[in-house]
């Protein structure tokens, strides 16, 4: 399920992302959708390619990972994101709900280390 109002757009210099057309409120699920799940394995062949980038640590050891579909690969990371994202091992979903109002035009960020206002540096240099 993904929100009708949220669309991808080219951001210069970042690559794509994810904006929404309307102004949302605090607290609600923007978008829940499947992954794929794969194996402690599969995940260091996956951590040699690009979709190393694209990927998310799954299971409640996490020692396998998935891909995640929709438009959650997209949501670009910052250390004071308007979303968080949660993991539903169960059902095999991500969901992305916002954690304060987002205007309208806005882009969607997720926090990559996993809590939306953790300051932790993750692995790339954040524009």
């Amino acid at each position: 399920m993904i929100k009708q109002y949220l669309h991808v757009q080219e951001i210069p210099g970042k690559g794509r992302g994810v904006f929404t057309r309307e102004k949302i409120r605090a607290a609600v699920l923007v978008e829940v959708s499947p992954v794929i799940v794969m194996s402690a394995a599969q995940r260091l062949v996956l951590d040699n390619t690009l979709l190393h980038d694209y990927i998310f640590e799954w299971g409640e050891q996490k020692d396998q990972c998935c891909m995640a579909l929709g438009l959650v690969p997209l949501y670009n990371h910052s250390y004071t994101s308007n979303c968080e994202y949660y993991m539903d091992y169960a059902r095999e979903v991500i969901g992305i709900r916002t954690v304060r109002k987002v205007a309208a035009g806005e882009e969607l960020t997720i926090n990559y280390n996993g809590d939306w206002n953790n300051p932790k540096k993750v692995w790339f240099d954040v524009v």
